[in-house]
């Protein structure tokens, strides 16, 4: 999960979509029971799950603490032995209540929705069990009374980078962009994300899943600048050296290597 960059929803509801969204492309697929599924359709959701061939692959949003279903859904992924979940609305409560039922094994995202979970984060960060930090920017904006037209949640963003770091966790799952079809803007809120320090993002249609994969890896730009750098340090063994007329130092350097680790990743992938 660590080197995931696109996670892709798929309502618990909708089975016919399970085996089209583990086939787009995505990094990882999550099984939600819990928006995008009605009330009277929680049940049928869990019944598809269970019956599908692929799910222990599969991450499971479960519905929040503050509904009637938690308590059954965190029954449902213990009796299914299900080992990825992401929890909605994470705090270090509810985080902890999940883990302690669920055994050291489980993975947990924490999907940060509220200003309470983002002012408590570093207790979600050192639960044992959590893996990564991802943002519901969406749920954010209307629990901080927040407009997000643009950049408005750019230091919520940032936060998460700083706090996953500082826990030693992967970097944090960027939210939803909801106008999937807007493939140019996409791009934009993708490469912002990435400046900010972000590592994937939640997608809500495979159309979004080919670009979510490639934004977060360096482009051929920066690979060419990451092959001079280290081709520059090979050559001479000094600690710091020019490259295209700026100064190299060891954090830079860093970067670079950083930079050529992902593009082995790349031919991981291949």
């Amino acid at each position: 999960m660590h080197l995931s960059r696109s996670f892709l929803f798929v309502p618990g509801d909708r089975p016919d979509r399970f085996d089209k969204a583990a086939a787009s492309g995505a990094h990882q697929v999550i099984l939600d029971l819990e928006d995008a599924v009605r009330p009277s359709e929680k049940d049928k959701a869990r019944a598809a799950i269970a019956s599908w061939d692929q799910r222990a692959q599969a991450i499971v949003r479960i519905n929040g603490s503050d509904s009637p279903w938690f308590e059954s859904d965190l029954d449902f992924v213990r009796r299914l032995g299900l080992s990825k979940l992401m929890i909605p609305k994470a705090e270090p409560k509810v985080v902890r209540t999940a883990a302690a039922g669920l055994g050291s094994a489980v993975e947990i995202v924490g999907l940060i929705e509220t200003v309470s979970g983002l002012l408590q984060i570093r207790e979600i960060c050192q639960e044992a069990q959590v893996r990564r930090l991802a943002f519901g920017n969406l749920d954010f904006a209307l629990d901080a009374g927040v407009t997000e037209t643009d950049r408005e949640l750019d230091p919520v963003r940032l936060q998460l980078t700083l706090e996953s770091k500082f826990s030693q966790l992967a970097p944090p799952v960027d939210g939803v962009f909801a106008a999937f079809s807007d493939t140019a803007a996409l791009a934009t809120r993708v490469q912002r994300a990435k400046a900010l320090g972000l590592g994937g993002k939640l997608c809500i249609h495979p159309s979004q899943v080919a670009s979510v994969n490639n934004g977060f890896l360096p482009d051929a730009e920066e690979f060419a600048w990451a092959r001079r750098v280290i081709e520059g340090v090979e050559t001479t063994g000094a600690g710091a050296i020019s490259v295209d007329g700026k100064m190299v130092d060891r954090p830079v350097m860093e970067r670079a290597r950083a930079i050529l680790r992902a593009g082995q990743q790349i031919n991981l992938e291949k």
